[in-house]
């Protein structure tokens, strides 16, 4: 097996960091706002969304925390480099999204609806306290959603598509927080108006249950994004397929054995490749064609931070019995 240490995951880039920035310092402030807004006007919706905005603060701090982690270089106890850090530390700030915001806005929510009427004083704090919060809430989510669509754009594919398979879940996690905390702004304002208007504060509780219920989801969705990736996510189908084609157009290769691949980290791949060589090839030929295609790989394909080669017999039957076992029939070559 012949083997190439890389330099581990790559940095986290600016961006990323001042996504996150802007989002925790809007979320201080309106956490503050709320916070004052909820103790003026007595509303369970307007103390669910001051919890909310001061989970989505410790989340952006666990989010730095990943960004800064995730950029240490591979050691002697970590070859591969730290790049899952940033998977580890999401996924910590999808639970902190469900603990302490999800459960209590529903606890919140049903002691509202279930317990004695409350009266509402001062709506009209809420009112501008909630027109103030979906201002600088807004500002937050349009940076997250103009790094969403740089990244789809230079990656070729649509903005759902780059949600649904990027490798950076610090930007997904502070998008689906914004778009969370905008939608809960609107049942915030929807929960005071109806209390208001009718007397009831069952409106109120019912607000902050559902703002509860969409932060459980949120949590549900940005956690089993993370479990992926710290398990051992597969790359991006389209850098796999381009791989195995350049690998397959090589002239030293007869065919492709197996594939491997897995993300270390944002934008970092390890990549295992088992290839049957020309039976003309000696060995010392051999090792210059691996350190050739290593050569080749790592110039067209930046995200390969670490590629192993080894070369195998194509009619082994227990390695084409494990390949098809995983694959099936689409990794193979025509």
């Amino acid at each position: 097996m012949v083997d190439d240490q890389g330099n581990g995951s790559a940095p986290a880039g600016g961006e990323s960091t001042l996504t996150v920035l802007v989002a925790g310092g809007a979320n201080l402030a309106i956490g503050l706002l709320k916070l004052v807004a909820a103790l003026f006007t007595g509303s369970a919706a307007m103390l669910a969304e001051a919890v909310h905005s001061a989970a989505d603060t410790a989340t952006e701090g666990l989010l730095l925390t990943a960004l800064r982690r995730s950029e240490k270089r591979p050691d002697r106890r970590h070859p591969f480099g730290y790049g899952k850090e940033r998977f580890f530390w999401s996924l910590i700030a999808a639970v902190s999204i469900f603990v302490s915001g999800a459960v209590f806005a529903i606890y919140e929510g049903i002691r509202t609806i279930v317990g004695e009427e409350g009266e509402q004083t001062l709506a009209w704090v809420a009112y501008a306290v909630l027109a103030v919060s979906f201002l600088l809430e807004g500002a937050s989510w349009l940076q997250a959603v103009r790094q969403v669509r740089g990244e789809a754009a230079a990656e070729g594919v649509g903005f759902r598509a780059w949600l649904r398979s990027t490798d950076d879940p610090t930007v997904k996690t502070v998008f689906f927080e914004d778009s969370a905390a905008l939608v809960g702004l609107l049942l915030a304002f929807a929960g005071v108006g109806l209390h208001q208007l009718t007397g009831s504060a069952f409106w109120d509780g019912l607000a902050s249950l559902l703002i509860g219920l969409m932060l459980a989801g949120v949590a549900y969705i940005l956690g089993s994004t993370n479990k992926g990736l710290l398990i051992g996510r597969q790359a991006d189908r389209t850098l796999v397929l381009a791989v195995r084609d350049r690998l397959a157009g090589r002239p030293e290769v007869e065919a492709v054995v197996d594939l491997l691949t897995m993300m270390l980290g944002t934008d970092s791949v390890l990549l295992c490749a088992r290839l049957d060589f020309a039976d003309t090839l000696g060995a010392a030929d051999v090792e210059r064609a691996c350190v050739a295609i290593d050569a080749q790989l790592r110039e067209e394909f930046p995200d390969l931070a670490e590629i192993f080669l080894e070369p195998v017999p194509r009619n082994d039957e227990s390695v084409r019995r494990r390949v098809l076992d995983r694959y099936g029939q689409e990794l193979q070559t025509p």
